[in-house]
């Protein structure tokens, strides 16, 4: 196939993009779960035999559907705050957000994290309070909390009747309906029965007391409250808000009606070539995310691409960016969980895996046509440092085999002594946890034993002006010079007061926190 997509018709693209919305869910892991097709799927976002074990998810997963005649594609991402830079690479390909908030506890720390990255890369959120059938906060308590510490003016779209035990339903503000909940089985879908506010038989499902008080709360958001303003959805600036049951799928139909019509088509992205919009004649995607052995039998490499412009189809020859290679794009799937699915073709908005032979890196961009080349997706400030030794010889080819996969799928980043003679890799990280799964994988998928020896540091900073600035510096003292796996300085201290002094005595020394984003080099391997 050739490397353009000329004979494609534009206004077929552009149908394709106006019928898909997709979104990435932020919460902490406590929150809950928006599921969209009930709970058939529950068990098998959570693939890794480690998130079993913890009942967490560490790894994000893809989840595309198609709901009135719209393809929705969800982006589910771990709660945990250790793994918070999976989240952060996930983020960068949705278009949306839906914050997931739990009733009784409000806004905790990952979500406000979160919310952060959200900000810095003006998407739009939605907000689901979630677990209403449980004792909680009062609504307007909520709302408040969002307001006054994210700064984000909140639009509710329904309103609850009641909350724990007297949870009767939620009023939808715009259709002057009663959506009443049913005490479904956990885990069951909750019937979800229609009713108008001006029905004569409404007593017989809600009690008047109960209605009365929500109904005052309702006029006072009419007078009081944020007016829907489509613009500032989409810079994020407000927030609509539903209220539900996610673990009963209550309230997960109308948010998702809701969320079609508000919410933010496949967008442009910036580009070494400006903006390029989705309905562009030639395909391109970036990797947003590697991940190895999501099938244990078969030790596959799978790299996920979020398609950006024109169409994607099975077969089709690309270029890479970082490279210049020009890739054939056999065996795409679309993947959740251990559930796989050929995909002949992909559109803007998208999500497919590609069989990763050890080619890509997370921020690749693949294109047709001219060069082209995406905003990378940088690496965060790790804070936890280990060196990672391997205990026996004999089995130094699969150690070396996990290391670099679990490397290039961003599991955590593998520093290196600047002393060659020192072979051990350095686990950076910004969780524990991250650490522990490392060893765990280690172990499970690649049947090696590994040790972790903690380091006596805190911060790493990149030079960005490279060896030579350090040449210049001569010893360093009472911090440690090591090297990325793209060979760049980094430098790692124990403590801010150890930064800051040593910037004290540098001041030539330019310090970076975040890696800068790396094009036309391929990485160091153990």
């Amino acid at each position: 196939m050739s490397l353009s997509s000329k004979s494609l018709n534009n206004e077929d693209i552009l149908e394709a993009v106006n019928k898909r919305r997709n979104f990435a869910i932020i919460s902490h892991p406590d929150a809950g779960a928006v599921k969209a097709r009930g709970n058939q799927r529950k068990a098998t976002s959570d693939w890794m035999e480690l998130e079993k074990q913890r009942g967490i998810s560490i790894t994000s997963t893809v989840l595309q559907f198609e709901y009135e005649r719209s393809v929705i594609n969800l982006l589910d991402t771990p709660g945990h705050q250790d793994f918070s830079e999976d989240t952060y690479r996930t983020l960068a390909a949705a278009d949306n957000a839906v914050m997931l908030e739990d009733a009784a506890k409000g806004l905790e720390p990952q979500t406000r994290k979160l919310f952060e990255v959200c900000r810095m890369r003006k998407i739009p959120i939605f907000t689901f309070i979630n677990k209403m059938d449980r004792p909680g906060r009062e609504p307007f308590t909520l709302l408040d909390e969002i307001e006054s510490e994210l700064g984000l003016n909140t639009l509710p779209i329904n309103w609850p009747i009641g909350s724990g035990e007297e949870f009767r339903g939620v009023i939808d503000r715009f259709s002057r309906e009663i959506i009443l909940f049913d005490k479904a089985i956990r885990g069951k879908q909750s019937n979800e029965k229609r009713i108008s506010l001006k029905d004569k038989d409404l007593s017989k499902y809600v009690e008047r007391e109960l209605l009365d008080v929500s109904l005052e709360e309702l006029e006072v958001l009419d007078e009081a409250g944020s007016k829907f303003e489509k613009a500032k959805v989409f810079d994020g600036s407000l927030t609509p808000v539903f209220f539900g049951s996610a673990m009963t799928n209550f309230g997960v139909r109308p948010f998702l009606d809701s969320f079609l019509k508000m919410a933010q088509k496949p967008t442009s992205r910036n580009s070494n070539k400006g903006d390029i919009e989705p309905a562009s004649n030639e395909f391109s995607g970036f990797v947003f995310k590697l991940q190895a052995n999501m099938d244990p039998k078969h030790r596959d490499r799978v790299a996920f691409i979020r398609v950006c412009s024109g169409k994607f189809e099975k077969d089709m020859s690309v270029k890479h960016s970082r490279t210049g290679k020009t890739i054939r794009l056999s065996r795409p799937q679309k993947i959740f969980g251990q559930e796989r699915e050929v995909v002949d073709d992909a559109y803007p908005g998208d999500v497919i895996g590609l069989n990763n032979p050890g080619m890509f890196s997370i921020g690749d961009t693949l294109y047709t046509g001219t060069h082209l080349e995406y905003e990378g997706i940088p690496s965060f400030s790790p804070e936890i440092f280990s060196w990672l030794r391997n205990p026996n010889p004999s089995a130094f080819k699969n150690f070396r085999k996990g290391v670099n996969e679990l490397r290039e799928e961003g599991a955590v980043q593998i520093l290196y002594d600047f002393d060659e003679s020192k072979r051990d890799p350095i686990l950076a990280a910004v969780g524990q946890l991250q650490l522990e799964v490392v060893t765990h994988r280690l172990k499970n998928e690649y049947g090696v034993d590994a040790n972790l020896e903690a380091m006596p540091y805190q911060l790493a900073r990149w030079v960005s002006d490279g060896w030579s600035s350090i040449d210049e510096i001569g010893r360093i003292f009472n911090c440690k010079v090591v090297k990325d796996c793209w060979n760049r300085p980094v430098i790692l201290f124990k403590n801010e007061w150890n930064l800051n002094q040593f910037i004290e005595d540098n001041p030539s020394l330019n310090l970076k926190k975040v890696a800068p984003v790396v094009s036309g080099v391929e990485p160091i391997v153990l």
